[in-house]
């Protein structure tokens, strides 16, 4: 079983290319509230199109809440271009190159490829809300495309975050202090 980021302990390290030439790295980033790292599968996943299509749909409300958006998969840089192409991402930061250790620090399940236009393999969805401190606030991981977070009840659960000073919770580790 992976290990999942603790809420209010320190994220693991992240850093990978973003299409565009940049690299993107957590330690360097610096929202207003948090920084929302949506981890998916890949271009094979049609779960992961409609998932980011409605991601930058959203992106603005998101951003008016003082975060910042950005998705990263296992894919090498020409599926990811693909996604972003084939999907309409527009500007969403996308990044590629996830390495499988990265992956598995951040708790991440690892699939096999089983079919026709699957890699041999990918980590399956993950999404973290991270305080511009680079402490985990939340996280949600998945052993399948299906079950992740609702990206339009999150906004309002940000929204109560921010405007209620809410804590994080789920932060003490196995075994309790």
């Amino acid at each position: 079983m992976p290990n999942t980021p603790l809420p209010r302990h320190p994220a693991p390290a992240l850093t990978f290319p973003l299409l565009g030439g940049d690299t993107w790295s957590l330690a360097e980033q610096s929202p207003d509230s948090f920084t929302l790292v949506v981890l998916y599968r890949g271009l094979h996943c049609p779960v992961c199109k409609s998932y980011l299509q409605k991601l930058v749909k959203l992106r603005d409300e998101y951003g008016a809440l003082g975060v910042e958006v950005v998705a990263v998969s296992m894919d090498g840089e020409a599926r990811a271009r693909t996604s972003r192409r084939d999907w309409e991402l527009a500007d969403l930061p996308l990044g590629y190159d996830l390495d499988a250790e990265t992956a598995r620090r951040w708790g991440l399940y690892l699939s096999e490829g089983i079919k026709d236009g699957e890699p041999e393999r990918f980590s399956e969805p993950g999404l973290f809300l991270v305080r511009p401190d680079a402490e985990v606030y939340y996280a949600a991981i998945n052993s399948a495309p299906w079950g992740r977070p609702h990206l339009a009840s999150f906004v309002k659960a940000v929204k109560f975050i921010t405007e209620n000073d809410y804590p994080a919770r789920g932060e003490l580790p196995e075994g309790g202090r």
